[in-house]
């Protein structure tokens, strides 16, 4: 996604798909961009929409024979170069074998008159330069004082359902920090398409069956037996945490017998899940659905998919395993879906799940996991196309839309943070949570790219210093609010305040760049004798504010009007 970085950066994410709801996303994305790089992106489409048009009204007279697609438009590097930039004329100079600058000046002459323009320049080589009418830049703050709340919402999505699978942890140990960064992900990613008109339900799929479940039983039913006195010899594979001793203990303490192993196994697994529960109640994110993995075997659901997809002539037997044909879907090389000692791959699960998800009436799908699923996304969507043959499904090739996120490293006092004191292992995103707070958690796993590595400086995410993002941008929220209990008047009345009063460039800058507070505060007063002057200042920073808001709320962050 081809958008500027900014100074707390954008929450860009590596979207696996050229589905609608891909799409949407990076539609939405656009949100996000308006509230981190404070760049007022829904004015600005309407602004460059309009220039497009106002350009193609020139190019059909200049050269009617070329199509309005070839206009593009583009902000100058330098503001001295205007507001938006085209190159169309070096771009037809050499098939209309004319000079780019002639070319230039001619779509120039016959350029239609707008409001919104001031003027319009030859500039270099040919480039045609535009700038912008105070007017226009101020309907900025217009757009989001009429806007309010819904301020960065649209209706894209017309209520069509889509389910977001998040965090999806092993219930084998606490979250780690991992978990959390897809947390935030997540909850991020369901509401901005809830922001673009989508129906959306948040799902956590419990990997509650498998080797590691076994591996937790047997942890689990050995510190219980050492609590009892007894010799035992520790699972090469098992789970080393204080938490497994935590666990041990309470089964014990509840009457559990130590030698019953399915007891200790949903003893266990129940304690783990509430676990989970607690520490995502404490980073505020919420689920719609929980689905176990273990009823996809109690219901049938993974040999139903395994027998459909031996009817579809896409698997074979060799050395004593099936294999699935994914080569024939773009797959490096065939996977095996059944081993040779009749337990299945992980993949056919998976599989059987996402079946579910479209039975489920969810064509639109996205998956928020970790990098080291990778090599699922190709096995999954084959084995749906290999259903979708004997099905008539219909399924995209495309389904599901994969969000791959890559790990955090916690840094504290220069030093990377490697271990829990209960995990054993690794940082839990309680400890970070407890540490730092949540908003600063929140911001901090969505303030980076999904697919690069991200480090948590526990150091910075405590300073109040403007090289904390979510400090100065939180700080801007709060300087707002004290100015606006300073002037003491119904912010409701800012609504009408005419917008004429304001020419100084930090003014212009704000009301296109709403985010760019900060500066503006520091270097003009709000609270000025002049009573229009002063409305309309006031106005221009209640348009941030609710900028800064909406944009908060979309990573539910909290906007204090103190600090």
């Amino acid at each position: 996604m081809p958008c500027p970085s900014a100074r707390c950066a954008g929450i860009w994410m590596s979207i696996r798909s050229s589905s609608d709801v891909a799409k949407a996303l990076r539609t939405s994305q656009v949100i996000i961009h308006n509230f981190f790089a404070a760049t007022s992106s829904l004015l600005s489409a309407a602004i460059k929409a309009h220039l497009t048009e106002l350009l193609t009204q020139a190019l059909a007279r200049v050269a009617p024979q070329y199509p309005a697609s070839i206009i593009a438009l583009e902000r100058p590097k330098q503001a001295a170069h205007g507001d938006w930039a085209c190159n169309v004329a070096m771009q037809l100079a050499r098939d209309l074998k004319r000079n780019p600058r002639e070319l230039a000046q001619a779509l120039i002459e016959v350029l239609p008159a707008s409001p919104w323009l001031d003027r319009v320049e030859l500039a270099g080589p040919g480039f045609i330069n535009l700038r912008l009418k105070p007017a226009a830049k101020l309907d900025a703050a217009r757009m989001v004082l009429a806007a309010g709340a819904r301020y960065g919402r649209a209706d894209a999505g017309r209520s069509r359902p889509v389910l977001v699978e998040f965090v999806s942890a092993n219930p084998t140990g606490p979250l780690h920090v991992g978990h959390g960064r897809q947390a935030a992900l997540g909850d991020a990613v369901s509401a901005l398409l809830e922001a673009q008109g989508w129906k959306v339900t948040r799902e956590f799929y419990y990997n509650d069956a498998g080797v590691q479940i076994d591996n937790l039983a047997l942890s689990v039913q050995a510190r219980a037996r050492e609590q009892g006195s007894a010799a035992v010899t520790f699972p090469e594979s098992g789970y080393h945490g204080e938490y497994i001793r935590e666990i041990a203990a309470d089964y014990l303490g509840h009457g559990g017998d130590s030698g019953d192993l399915a007891a200790v196994r949903r003893f266990a697994v129940a304690a783990l899940r509430r676990e989970q529960d607690e520490d995502l109640k404490a980073f505020g994110v919420q689920f719609d659905n929980y689905y176990l993995e273990s009823s996809l075997y109690t219901e049938g659901k993974v040999d139903a998919t395994v027998r459909a997809l031996a009817a579809s002539g896409k698997t074979y037997e060799q050395d004593g395993a099936l294999w699935l044909r994914t080569t024939d879907y773009g797959d490096d090389k065939d996977r095996v879906m059944r081993k040779s000692d009749g337990s299945y791959t992980y993949f056919v699960p998976d599989v059987a799940y996402h079946i579910t998800k479209w039975q489920r009436g969810f064509a639109h799908a996205v998956n928020v996991q970790g990098s080291d699923h990778h090599g699922t996304v190709a096995r999954v969507r084959a084995g749906l196309q290999a259903l979708s043959s004997v099905t008539g499904a219909s399924i995209p090739r495309d389904y599901p839309c994969y969000v791959l996120h890559k790990m955090v490293t916690v840094m504290k006092a220069g030093e990377e943070v490697k271990l829990s004191k209960r995990a054993g292992s690794y940082v839990t995103v309680r400890d970070l949570i407890d540490e730092v707070g949540r908003d600063a958690v929140r911001f901090f796993l969505v303030s980076r790219k999904a697919d690069t590595e991200f480090v948590f400086d526990i150091d910075l995410a405590k300073s109040q210093s403007e090289d904390n993002p979510v400090y100065y941008v939180q700080y801007a929220h709060a300087r707002i609010c004290s100015v606006l209990a300073q002037w003491g008047g119904d912010p409701q009345a800012l609504f009408a305040a005419g917008f004429a009063p304001l020419i100084l460039p930090r003014e212009l800058a704000l009301a296109q760049q709403l985010g760019e507070f900060h500066s503006y505060y520091n270097a003009e007063r709000i609270l000025v004798a002049d009573e229009e002057l002063k409305l309309a200042r006031l106005a221009l920073i209640l348009a941030v504010r609710q900028v800064l808001q909406n944009g908060l709320a979309l990573l539910s962050v909290s906007a204090p009007e103190k600090m």
